[in-house]
């Protein structure tokens, strides 16, 4: 019977059922501060923000992922965080104890309107445990007005331009025929 149990709880920690002791990095020693808080932008337009992941751990804290999140704060905006940075996860490099590592999330504002942009971090080994989180980002995008939607100012200048050319000429003509 004992050995049963034995070979119950090997095989619970082999497929990762229970925890098989203390994890290599613990999100509690793992501290994410980023460059700024707000960013005020205009849609199209690219920008980035820079992220440190300390380790304030006594011990060097290993395989990490950071992860960049991106969501609307307004429930009638579709957001789609693909959009917005095709490079948003990162595979960390050992952190020693008392060390950071810093990346630059570049992203480009495709959505108008107000968007949380926030850096998780947590363990490759998909332990179930809360990740660490770096303060939201708050970005503000204005609606980007311009002149030439679409490419469309040639012609709605042109057009009138040239029936008008064409008029001034027609009455010309038509007043050295008579």
């Amino acid at each position: 019977m004992m050995r049963r149990r034995l070979l119950v709880s090997a095989s619970a920690v082999f497929f990762g059922l229970v925890p098989a002791g203390p994890a290599a990095s613990s999100s509690n020693q793992i501290a994410v501060s980023v460059d700024r808080t707000a960013i005020a932008t205009s849609l199209g337009h690219k920008f980035s923000i820079r992220s440190r992941i300390a380790n304030t751990g006594g011990s060097a804290a290993t395989a990490l992922v950071a992860h960049l999140n991106v969501l609307s704060l307004r429930p009638d905006v579709y957001l789609d965080p693909e959009d917005w940075s095709s490079h948003r996860t990162r595979y960390l490099p050992a952190i020693p104890a008392g060390g950071s590592v810093t990346i630059t999330w570049r992203m480009q504002a495709v959505n108008a309107g107000s968007i949380a942009v926030f850096i998780a971090v947590l363990p490759q080994s998909g332990d179930p445990r809360p990740p660490a989180t770096g303060p939201t980002v708050h970005v503000s995008i204005a609606r980007r007005k311009t002149l030439n939607s679409g490419g469309i100012l040639p012609l709605a200048l042109g057009i009138p331009a040239l029936l008008a050319t064409l008029s001034m000429g027609l009455r010309m003509r038509r007043r050295a025929s008579h």
